[in-house]
């Protein structure tokens, strides 16, 4: 496999955006692959931020949200607020971490 090219942060060549960037723009990668990476160092030997880069003029435009899309990710979302021990809308979508509502992950 061939190694992808690496830039420095902020240094991308022009014609090359990361997904945010793409978003920003109306637009999506439309399933082309990875042409280069950024790399952003960090402190104290851990490893860097990656982000992986994308050709803008092979981009797609972002699909319109459709009233049954509109549908589904609402649904998605109240069920993430639903808990799953006292059954109760929590009004926050609760923590993975904690698996239930906090007054109920509280009690255990």
């Amino acid at each position: 496999m061939a190694t992808l090219p690496v830039y420095p942060w902020r240094l991308a060549p022009e014609g090359l955006a990361t997904r945010r960037q793409l978003r920003a723009m109306g637009l999506r990668p439309g399933g082309q692959p990875v042409i280069a990476e950024l790399q952003r160092p960090r402190r104290r030997g851990r490893p860097p931020l990656v982000g992986y880069l994308y050709r803008i003029d092979q981009a797609k435009p972002v699909r319109p949200m459709t009233e049954g899309r509109a549908r589904a990710l609402a649904a998605a979302l109240r069920a993430r607020r639903i808990c799953p021990q006292c059954r109760r809308d929590a009004g926050y979508c609760i923590p993975r971490s904690l698996g239930a509502c906090v007054p109920c992950a509280d009690n255990h």
